[in-house]
């Protein structure tokens, strides 16, 4: 799922849906003919109002589209019901492929979720997971998260989860990339302070190994832990499969982040695999000055 760009080159469908505040009404924003977000729509409908981003659109055909998440274990949110409130529509501005383009901006109380996606890894099945972020407009909270979680929004302890995670350890903030497997965020792969776009990357085969890659969204190749073992009382994982996007698995509403794109596989996906999504990401040409 994207809100910048179509992800298969078959997709001709909506990336994401804004809603308006004056009157409450909604439209899809779609694509360009050469597969990048239509902004002009979502400009011209949120003129003079705010917007927010109320549905992202799964590409593929399992149709997992995510809406703002429900209260769980760990947290309220503030809007409605409980629910986490969804991220303001203009607030991340970027160029991908000449084109303007806009990312979710998740600021605390935000966040996404799908309890009941379809054709997502679980009970320790292989995944691949990977996001394009950013190393800025990160805190140390629990948690900035793109993946599989728990389908009841409760923590239910170690192995439940498999989401790709960055945030800051320490003051100047020192980023890292690790999987969320609940109860515990493992990998910890440096990433380059300051880096505006960044690819995060995780594969585990759900059973003994798992591996973390990081890389410059707008340059080079990856940096990775190796394939290495999963930690103890992780083996098998216990997915349950749900999908979440700017929050923990039971709901943790308390992190920052900036998030693109992102997919989630079932199969562990090789190192070479990875490159070459990487490769596509370069070439995508995300460019400008996002605030930090």
């Amino acid at each position: 799922m994207s809100t910048t760009r179509a992800l298969y080159r078959a997709y001709t469908g909506p990336l994401y849906q804004v809603t308006r505040q004056s009157d409450q009404t909604h439209v899809d924003v779609g694509l360009l003919p050469d597969g990048y977000a239509n902004a002009a729509v979502q400009d011209k409908f949120c003129a003079n109002t705010t917007c927010t981003i109320t549905k992202i659109y799964d590409q593929s055909a399992n149709h997992n589209d995510l809406k703002p998440a429900p209260p769980g274990g760990a947290a309220r949110g503030p809007g409605p019901g409980g629910y986490d409130v969804p991220a303001v529509a203009d607030a991340l501005p970027a160029t991908v492929g000449g084109h303007k383009v806009y990312g979710i901006a998740i600021s605390p109380g935000m966040g996404y979720r799908n309890d009941n996606a379809k054709g997502t890894a679980v009970r320790g099945q292989p995944e691949g997971v990977y996001m394009v972020t950013s190393a800025l407009h990160l805190n140390e909270k629990c948690c900035f998260d793109f993946g599989n979680a728990e389908t009841n929004n409760l923590d239910n302890k170690a192995g439940h989860m498999d989401a790709i995670n960055v945030m800051c350890h320490g003051e100047p903030c020192s980023p890292d990339a690790g999987l969320d497997m609940e109860d515990g965020i493992y990998g910890h792969l440096k990433v380059p302070s300051g880096t505006t776009f960044v690819t995060d990357m995780g594969a585990s085969d759900g059973q003994h190994t798992y591996a973390i890659y990081q890389g410059n969204a707008q340059s080079g190749g990856l940096t990775s832990t190796g394939i290495i073992p999963l930690p103890k009382g992780y083996q098998p994982m216990q997915q349950e499969g749900a999908i979440i996007l700017g929050i923990g698995g039971d709901n943790s509403n308390f992190a920052t982040g900036y998030f693109f794109e992102g997919v989630m596989t079932k199969g562990m996906p090789t190192k070479q695999a990875l490159e070459r999504v990487q490769n596509h990401i370069v070439a995508a040409g995300y460019t400008g000055q996002l605030r930090r």
